[in-house]
């Protein structure tokens, strides 16, 4: 299952829209929201490093877009939550400003993943010998077709999503339960239009 065909997805196909989701601060604000909110900006201050004027702003950012939405708070707290536990960029459309703005996108998620990973790596020797065996970095080279590709991207879906409850309720998270980031990058080597004749 992809992340469009969960129920509790937020669909961005304005181009503004998808532009300022793809930003540091803001995808690290969404993802504390989805695992750990509703978060004020100052909780959400704390738990990034950022400032809190920092964290507001880019709160109100994300909820122009409808990413976010303030919720009730106890007294006179102002809690954020994000609106969707995925998010969903077409990454084909009719429109030339959508697609510019996916490719922008694409860019920058490129770049944050690397970070992430690179910084994972460096800090590998950090993590107990378990976690340091369970966690994977690895590739592997299939010949497939773009229908295999979907199976295969549908079959590791299923697997996943065996594990999606525990975002939002905490009462399902196993003792030792750590939060993981999983990365799913899978593309063609060829990125010619077709093979050569030979």
């Amino acid at each position: 299952m992809t992340d469009a065909e969960h129920d509790d997805v937020l669909h961005l196909k304005d181009p503004q829209a998808i532009r300022a989701y793809a930003h540091r601060t803001r995808m690290e604000l969404v993802g504390l929201l989805r695992t750990e909110g509703p978060l004020t900006a100052t909780r959400a201050a704390e738990l990034t490093g950022e400032s809190v004027a920092s964290c507001s702003y880019h709160l109100r950012m994300l909820a122009k877009y409808g990413v976010v939405e303030e919720v009730p708070g106890p007294g006179r707290q102002k809690p954020w939550r994000a609106t969707a536990q995925y998010t969903n960029i077409p990454s084909t459309s009719a429109d030339p400003a959508v697609q510019a703005a996916w490719s922008e996108a694409r860019s920058f998620f490129t770049q944050f993943y690397f970070e992430e990973v690179a910084r994972a790596q460096k800090t590998a020797h950090d993590l107990p010998a378990e976690w340091r065996e369970a966690e994977e970095f690895g590739d592997s080279l299939l010949y497939l077709t773009a229908a295999e590709l979907g199976e295969l991207s549908d079959a590791i879906s299923t697997l996943v999503d065996r594990f999606a409850d525990r975002n939002t309720r905490p009462e399902l998270r196993p003792e030792g339960a750590e939060l993981v980031q999983m990365l799913r990058i899978a593309f063609r080597k060829d990125r010619g239009a077709h093979h050569d004749e030979r």
